[in-house]
């Protein structure tokens, strides 16, 4: 006897308290998953109103059990790591990832793209270049393909948009660095590659203000993806031209901040808190590499896991239902403040 009426997949992952890409598994192949996870669904379904969209999923079999995944720089270790655990939760969904990277590079950008197109697959999950990105090329292919954006926005493309609220996590940030010390200049790149850098640095500025203080942006040439190189040559620049104006420095990312890092060093100043300390540095996105640079650097956490496995249940309820979004979907997610020496 059935206790609700269950509407698509995703209520029945909630109800049932299996995991969506679990179900996806399931549904596609039911002996893909272990006897015991197969008895539990189906105790599940006897007990739930709830049966697939059977035409849709015949429907998807038509196409390929691919989901491409591109990001804009898998050398950049955030990037990796966030697409290793997208990639893992498309496997335990029952399809098989295509990972690719832009490099950095819009024409490289446009080519995965065309290149994920000639293979149909049942959808993409897309983290664009963003500021350099041919919206109009991505507008093309989000009409013909199912596609999920995480970490970077254009406009309203996509059916589903996952990442971290900038101006939560930096507004967090400033505040900290000002109650704990001297408030501190915004270390950044003049022509940011990516647009999460534009709302850090308006974030920054609209909570100096809030504060009473005086907002002071320093400012370094580059506009490629060696943001350690960046954050050193710009640092060193900085520290030997005295235009800091202040002992707390918040960098827009952590491999920016790291280049900084190195550029204090060989300045010979001490980042640090505390007695012979002469600079605190900050940065943001607890880089994998953060906890070890020396000092350990104070920074704020992303929630890899949460835009990982929202962004793939988007895109497993798009390929399920075989409809597209009424409405783009928007989740926003709060970065967590990491105190480590540095600051």
């Amino acid at each position: 006897m059935s206790e609700s009426k269950i509407r698509n997949m995703e209520e029945f992952a909630t109800v049932s308290g299996i995991s969506r890409p679990t179900l996806s598994k399931y549904f596609n192949d039911p002996d893909s998953v272990r006897p015991s996870t197969r008895k539990k669904i189906e105790a599940a379904l006897e007990k739930h109103d709830y049966r697939p969209n059977i035409y849709a999923m015949n429907q998807n079999r038509r196409l390929t059990k691919n989901i491409g995944i591109v990001v804009p720089f898998l050398a950049d270790p955030f990037f990796a790591e966030i697409a290793r655990v997208i990639e893992n939760l498309v496997i335990a969904g029952g399809f098989r990832p295509i990972l690719l990277s832009s490099h950095g590079e819009t024409e490289q950008e446009n080519d995965n793209l065309e290149s994920l197109r000639s293979i149909r697959p049942a959808g993409v999950l897309l983290a664009p270049l963003g500021r350099t990105s041919d919206a109009e090329a991505i507008e093309r292919f989000c009409a013909d393909v199912p596609t999920v954006l995480f970490d970077n926005s254009i406009g309203d493309l996509g059916e589903a948009f996952f990442g971290l609220d900038n101006p939560q996590s930096v507004g967090m940030m400033v505040k900290y660095l000002c109650d704990t010390g001297e408030p501190p200049v915004f270390f950044e790149m003049r022509t940011p590659t990516n647009p999460n850098a534009y709302k850090r640095r308006n974030t920054y500025v609209e909570t100096m203000e809030r504060l009473g203080e005086t907002p002071q942006l320093v400012q370094v040439a580059g506009d490629t993806w060696n943001f350690e190189d960046i954050g050193y040559q710009g640092g060193l620049q900085a520290i030997q031209g005295r235009e800091l104006g202040t002992n707390t420095v918040l960098c827009s990312n952590d491999r920016l901040a790291i280049g900084f890092l190195a550029a204090a060093y060989e300045c010979g100043l001490r980042v640090g808190r505390g007695n012979g300390s002469a600079l605190r540095v900050a940065g943001h996105d607890d880089h994998p590499y953060a906890r070890f640079t020396c000092p350990p650097l104070t920074t704020v956490a992303q929630d890899y896991a949460a835009i990982a496995t929202r962004s793939v249940e988007a895109i497993l309820n798009l390929i399920e239902s075989g409809e597209r979004a009424e409405t783009r979907i928007t989740t926003l997610f709060s970065g967590t403040l990491i105190q480590r020496s540095s600051a």
